[in-house]
């Protein structure tokens, strides 16, 4: 699998204390939910996301994924 653009929504909100957990992930707080968003350069890449999320005691709500476009192709 090729690297990929992930948008992961999570129930809850994630303090400050554990945002450095998901490094690089971007976070997003949303009513009663919390956004990662960012490129994971393969499936387990994502799935290690996806674990720490459950180790803190997050429940998944919603995956959405996206090729990454080269920053040649943009031009």
């Amino acid at each position: 699998m090729s690297r990929r653009f992930y948008r992961i929504r999570l129930k809850g909100t994630l303090g400050p204390r554990f945002a450095s957990t998901f490094d690089p992930m971007q976070i997003e707080a949303e009513p009663g939910s919390t956004v990662l968003s960012g490129v994971c350069i393969d499936t387990s890449a994502l799935y290690g996301v996806l674990d720490q999320a459950r180790d803190l005691g997050f429940d998944l709500l919603d995956v959405e994924s996206f090729p990454v476009v080269p920053d040649e192709a943009r031009a």
